[in-house]
């Protein structure tokens, strides 16, 4: 749920807060996350929708229909449903339910994944989609484990097993100065990459930007970006070369 500690309003959201979770002072309402259980009936009344609940719980036919509404929009445009998160990988039972009712709609299917996940999990997931977005950002396990928390072997070898298994795939690399747009493991990256068995991917670099900041901002919580900063446009285009050096279709954005 968001909320806008900035917000001056008739204190309807504070009356209706079972949980004393939200004090009006003479700055605005402010949040007390501790105390907040999100029931979301602060945002109920909330008159400038300052406070909105993001998401809900869902069955599977209830998603659907909400899908469906869309599917002349996705026959035109040739699109489809693509599966995020979050990591979608994590609730890979519920993500199977709608791959399948997916599917008898003839709907097409695409997860958006980490890559961190058990290979037999991605392997069924797999077979019951037709494209992957995958994230690859460090190259240097020690690395990907200090700025992400985890290792990356596991991440590597599942990219392997779904490219040998012919997926059409978007290998995405978030591009973070200070963090991983050095040559070296730019290199290593684009080296990998060329080696992979199957259809050869496209490559979406992504740039860091700030716009998260913003979202920090709406939840209360402040927003720390540390070294990260957004890599130049000189820095991009030399990215760029370095996979065109080793036959990697890559582009700025997608």
């Amino acid at each position: 749920m968001y909320s806008n500690d900035k917000c001056i309003s008739s204190g309807e959201c504070v009356k209706n807060c079972p949980n004393d979770a939200l004090t009006l002072t003479p700055d605005g309402i402010v949040t007390n996350a501790d105390l907040c259980a999100m029931c979301g009936k602060c945002a109920d009344v909330c008159p400038t929708k300052a406070m909105e609940m993001t998401g809900q719980l869902m069955t599977t036919d209830e998603v659907m229909t909400q899908i469906k509404k869309e599917t002349i929009l996705m026959d035109t445009s040739e699109g489809g449903v693509t599966f995020s998160g979050g990591e979608p990988l994590l609730h890979h039972k519920f993500l199977i339910e709608m791959l399948d009712a997916c599917g008898k709609e003839g709907i097409h299917r695409c997860i958006d994944t980490t890559g961190l996940a058990n290979s037999n999990i991605l392997m069924e997931v797999a077979g019951k989609a037709e494209h992957f977005l995958y994230d690859l950002k460090l190259m240097d396990s020690a690395k990907h484990k200090e700025w992400t928390g985890v290792p990356n072997e596991k991440i590597l070898e599942n990219l392997k097993l779904l490219a040998a298994s012919g997926m059409n795939m978007n290998i995405r690399i978030p591009l973070i100065k200070g963090v991983n747009d050095d040559d070296e493991n730019i290199y290593e990256s684009a080296k990998f990459i060329a080696t992979l068995e199957g259809k050869k991917p496209l490559v979406n670099i992504l740039p860091f930007h700030n716009i998260a900041a913003k979202k920090y901002e709406k939840l209360g919580v402040h927003y720390e970006k540390g070294i990260m900063d957004e890599p130049s446009i000189e820095r991009q285009k030399r990215v760029l070369e370095i996979f065109e050096e080793h036959g990697v279709n890559a582009m700025i954005g997608g």
